[in-house]
């Protein structure tokens, strides 16, 4: 997906995931207000789930690559079943035991969006810290819209059911939001099937860092390009803290601005043709 449309769609997916969260906790006869830790960790967990999810999937099925779609949401799935365990109850212990207020139930959904953003940092190609701020300013804000909408409505069902959506929307565009602000290198796919995506590089930039390969196989390569002629693993992208280095791992071979190379120091604005797929590195100092 292009870093212009990140937000939107993050955001869309997270409300689907809160929606989704709602009716499930309905159809299980849950409530919000339980009088056991056990229902809480439930209910959140139910919430979490689906929210981390929706999210985690979002990169994946933009970007056709089912295989990754199916993969992170499994893991952001599951660690916002987590992230949900654990921030209502800890919401509500604050909101009851210690007399905090809403501003209680706020705090352990700033939590749970921090344990989201910190899954899709593990599934997608930014750093975690920056996808746990994001996820902390959006729970904190969907928290606080959660709360006020439970107030505001005077059927406590569809104003849980407009806050989980509220709280969904905003985890996700937060999240996303963040990444884009502060993402430093990014490739954008200029034709072929995913012209106009951008895949964000930044987990990959440090030296010590995860390698990227690009390649046609969703299963061998972290950035997939659906182009038959490009091999399963293309190429190597290796961080070295301020730059990336491209290597060719193809006997088709891997061109920078026309040029084919062996290994090539990447620059802002250097244009990659692999098989039929021509790339642009961005690079923010």
């Amino acid at each position: 997906m292009s870093r212009r449309m990140r937000t939107y769609y993050y955001a869309v997916l997270g409300a689907i995931g809160g929606l989704i969260g709602w009716q499930v906790s309905n159809a299980l006869g849950l409530s919000f207000i339980p009088s056991l830790v056990a229902s809480e960790a439930i209910v959140g967990g139910l919430i979490g789930l689906s929210v981390g999810a929706l999210i985690g999937a979002c990169e994946g099925l933009l970007s056709r690559n089912w295989a990754r779609a199916a993969r992170a949401a499994l893991v952001s799935g599951l660690l916002g079943l987590g992230a949900g365990a654990i921030g209502l109850p800890l919401g509500e212990a604050l909101f009851q035991a210690v007399g905090a207020g809403s501003a209680g139930r706020v705090i352990g959904w700033a939590i749970f969006g921090l344990l989201v953003g910190l899954a899709e940092g593990l599934t997608g190609g930014t750093q975690l810290w920056k996808g746990a701020v994001g996820g902390l300013l959006g729970g904190a804000l969907g928290g606080a819209l959660l709360e006020a909408a439970r107030r505001w409505l005077p059927d406590p069902l569809y104003g849980k059911g407009l806050g989980l959506v509220l709280l969904g929307a905003s985890v996700g565009a937060f999240i996303a939001l963040i990444v884009v602000l502060l993402s430093r290198a990014w490739l954008e796919v200029l034709d072929g099937k995913l012209k106009g995506n951008e895949f964000i590089l930044d987990k990959f930039l440090t030296p010590k860092g995860p390698n990227a390969i690009v390649g046609s196989d969703a299963l061998k390569a972290d950035i997939v390009l659906p182009d038959p002629d490009i091999a399963p693993q293309h190429a190597l992208l290796t961080g070295a803290g301020t730059h990336f280095v491209l290597k060719d791992m193809s006997t088709a071979g891997t061109y920078v601005n026309g040029r084919r190379i062996e290994q090539a120091r990447l620059s802002d604005r250097q244009r990659i043709r692999m098989g039929n797929t021509e790339l642009l590195y961005h690079e923010r100092r």
